[in-house]
């Protein structure tokens, strides 16, 4: 890397819900998990180009409905040394970098790289020299942020404002931080030749910025050191203490400490970077059709341009015609049509669809538990049926419902069936009945996921009709 070697701690900020890309990315299920750019998830490629000898292994901070999830998949692409932290309540970027930063503490002179897990870096390398090129920055007490080249006058930015143009691979000083601009102004500052596009990535000495929260933010240093001492190590993760970190207040790195500090340096980054804070942004970082026109799924377009048509589902098939300017995307459960210029006000959809309590709004077609995930296929008012997938070894609580009875139905694989006293295994075209009141549990205990049909019938069907009385993930 350099001459003399520097140990870079990743960490990977791992919340947000990314509601500007519904109804693809939703509360239960956000951006970072899908895989909105090629087969992988957002998440994935981040771990990816944040692994190798360059790096030590990343510390994740994420909430704590994702422990699961975050660990699927690092597993599932072969990146398992990660340490995971979870935020019991989310207080934004602030907090979890100095509880990242705390965690660090006993090596001062370390660096960390934090990077949100959902951008898109198409030039990995690229990247890492831009890495390279902040680290003499950092080494000499510098903070160190990162923005990128501006291919266009985006208001839905902020940006960072330099002395003179930047040169690329070279870390120059800081200006001033400048909010999302509206459009005249973009134009301006693109024009200027002086400003970047703010990506939100930093790199620091850990007692660089512990020296920086201590001078700009003091008040949020003792909860976080409070939360990671009374820490407990939960299946394999760092649960933050809720009380000590829901006392911290919720602001931005930004807010609470960069826009304030001194010796801000900014390097420059041609990598392909966008945040895919929107479908407009996706669009425009992955178009290669002549006529503009980006296709994901099931789609056909027709007389089409500047568009984007996504279907989410192989059973619903997306037909386009002569549409311009237009985001269209289909899942299983919600449809979004949309002006692409409108693209950063979907965010209000999801917030109307919260206040009439539309279930689409934050749930997510495929409910994903840590022995693997449900949907729903039909709901009516007493019966419910349901597509079971349970991941090898996967095991779900001991468990009974006071209002349903279940019958299931396994259609691939084998399950390892418990009702009442009776323990058996159900294989492919067998099925199994669980009267209402009826302690039982379901496992896997093959190589293969296992599917099962699951229908239920009864006066109630809520998820909250469970009693658990054991669990293997510690869930309460």
């Amino acid at each position: 890397m350099t001459s003399q070697m520097t140990t870079i701690h990743p960490v990977i900020l791992c919340g947000g819900s990314g509601t500007r890309l519904w109804p693809s990315s939703r509360k239960a299920f956000p951006k970072q998990f899908s895989p909105l750019v090629g087969d992988e998830s957002l998440y994935q490629q981040t771990l990816r180009r944040l692994s190798g000898k360059m790096f030590a292994a990343p510390l994740v901070m994420t909430h704590e409905d994702f422990r699961f999830i975050v660990r699927e998949q690092a597993e599932a692409v072969g990146l398992m040394d990660a340490r995971v932290v979870l935020e019991p309540v989310g207080r934004d970027t602030a907090p979890a970098i100095l509880s990242a930063a705390l965690t660090h503490a006993d090596a001062p002179d370390d660096l960390l790289l934090v990077a949100p897990s959902d951008h898109l870096i198409e030039d990995v390398s690229a990247f890492h020299d831009a890495i390279r090129a902040g680290v003499e920055a950092a080494r000499g007490g510098n903070l160190v942020t990162f923005g990128i080249t501006p291919r266009h006058a985006e208001t839905g930015y902020g940006y960072l404002e330099l002395d003179a143009a930047p040169v690329t691979g070279q870390a120059g000083p800081l200006r001033r931080f400048v909010e999302k601009p509206d459009a005249a102004l973009a134009r301006d500052m693109v024009a200027s030749g002086r400003h970047l596009w703010n990506a939100g990535i930093f790199l620091f000495r850990i007692r660089d910025i512990l020296a920086a929260f201590e001078e700009h933010a003091p008040d949020m240093i003792d909860p976080c050191r409070r939360a990671l001492a009374q820490a407990r190590e939960d299946l394999g993760f760092q649960r933050l203490d809720q009380a000590a970190y829901g006392a911290v207040r919720a602001q931005s790195i930004d807010y609470a400490v960069m826009e304030k500090a001194r010796a801000i340096s900014v390097v420059p980054v041609e990598a392909g970077w966008s945040d895919l804070g929107s479908w407009a942004s996706l669009h425009g970082a992955l178009v290669e059709d002549a006529d503009g026109v980006l296709r994901s799924g099931e789609v056909t377009a027709i007389d089409c341009r500047d568009t984007v048509l996504r279907s989410e589902d192989d059973n619903v098939h997306l037909v386009g015609l002569g549409l311009s300017n237009i985001v269209a995307v289909a899942t299983r459960d919600a449809v979004l049509v949309a002006d692409m210029d409108k693209s950063q006000q979907v965010k209000q959809v999801v917030e109307r669809l919260r206040a009439s309590k539309v279930a689409q709004a934050d749930d997510y077609p495929q409910f994903h538990r840590p022995w693997g995930w449900y949907e729903t296929l039909c709901l009516s008012g007493r019966f419910q049926v349901k597509r079971i997938m349970v991941r090898p070894g996967g095991i779900l609580s001991l468990q009974s419902h006071v209002h349903r009875s279940e019958h299931w139905v396994v259609v691939a694989g084998v399950a390892r069936v418990t009702v009442g006293d009776e323990e058996k295994l159900v294989r492919e075209n067998e099925s199994v009945y669980i009267p209402r009141g009826t302690v039982h549990r379901l496992e896997n205990p093959g190589d293969d996921p296992m599917f099962l049909i699951e229908v239920q019938t009864g006066s109630y069907l809520g998820e909250d009709d469970i009693t658990r009385y054991e669990d293997v993930y510690n869930r309460d």
